[in-house]
């Protein structure tokens, strides 16, 4: 399996060699992008979603299409709570849906992996329209729910009213307060999680995003590739998903969720959009795309939100 991976990559490299960039849109017609469009979506994903940012990447590998200061797209330290195995487990023992990241208006999304959900091979990568929800406001993706069930915080302790002390004027210095001390937080108080910096760059031989994994365990350590695989879906790990050097990056493996299927699953989402009256945009896609990544790795909580529709109707 690693020799005929390798020699894939190797006629895939000779093939981005000897071939220019896509300069001419296909997004309608393919679900493809443009490098033009990839930067033009990534400049919305950044203005809209501020945890994004874009990087420049090593020097030595900087790609001659795209612009030295925008190479790629990153987020740092995202929260991943639970293991998705674990989420999936959960789902088959259920035998029924399991709404995850639910709050307090009910707005959630489902586990669309387990043993209910298996579909033929063919079909597998190819989320369900409704299991998306495309065009509808999720708002502001947080930490929220695994450990609180969806329920607010316990409210503030009440501030005395300064009507119930009395001022007798005799002691015009007052006790340092305690509350001056400072003191450690006990380790108990502090939630660690696993967090990953997530990437996503321009594949040129797919013409496509390419979402790129790196982990790190609750001390911040760098998570072992076979541990990564177990915050992604079982339908992806190891399969789709697979552990590569990242392409602007020079240190590491990274975990990649593979891009031969990614224009075919964004031609599907765009149809089913225009078939509902609604007009995608181009600069839009990447929001599209994370929402469908978000099936791949359910439980890496980046923030793909926005607060408008991902296609204007006429």
């Amino acid at each position: 399996m690693q020799v005929k991976h390798k020699v894939y990559e190797l006629y895939k490299g000779t093939v981005e060699r000897v071939t220019g960039p896509r300069t001419v849109s296909a997004f309608l017609e393919k679900g493809v992008l443009s490098v033009p469009e990839f930067i033009l979506t990534g400049d919305n994903l950044v203005a809209k979603c501020p945890t994004w940012s874009w990087e420049a990447g090593d020097p030595s590998k900087r790609k001659s299409y795209l612009p030295a200061d925008k190479q790629f797209l990153v987020t740092r330290n995202v929260p991943c709570l639970r293991r998705a195995i674990k989420v999936e487990e959960e789902y088959d023992a259920a035998g029924a849906e399991l709404v995850l990241d639910d709050d307090e208006d009910g707005e959630g999304w489902l586990a669309t992996h387990g043993v209910q959900a298996s579909k033929p091979d063919e079909e597998e990568d190819i989320p369900s329209m409704d299991t998306l929800d495309i065009g509808k406001y999720d708002g502001i993706k947080s930490i929220p729910t695994y450990f609180s069930g969806g329920k607010k915080e316990e409210e503030e302790e009440d501030i005395p009213d300064m009507d119930t002390y009395e001022d007798t004027g005799d002691n015009l210095v007052a006790a340092e307060p305690s509350y001056f001390v400072a003191e450690e937080p006990e380790d108990d108080n502090i939630l660690r999680t696993r967090t990953y910096d997530v990437s996503i760059t321009y594949d040129k031989y797919y013409q496509t995003p390419r979402i790129w994994l790196t982990g790190y365990d609750e001390s911040r350590m760098p998570l072992k590739p076979e541990l990564v695989l177990e915050d992604i879906s079982k339908d992806h790990a190891g399969k789709t998903v697979t552990i590569e050097d990242h392409p602007h990056l020079l240190a590491g493996k990274h975990a990649s969720v593979h891009p031969c299927k990614h224009a075919a699953v964004m031609k599907k989402i765009i149809d089913v959009l225009m078939s509902r009256g609604g007009e995608p945009e181009v600069d839009k896609y990447l929001f599209i795309f994370l929402k469908f990544i978000a099936s791949v790795i359910p439980t890496i909580e980046y923030d793909y939100t926005m607060d408008f529709d991902l296609g204007s109707t006429s």
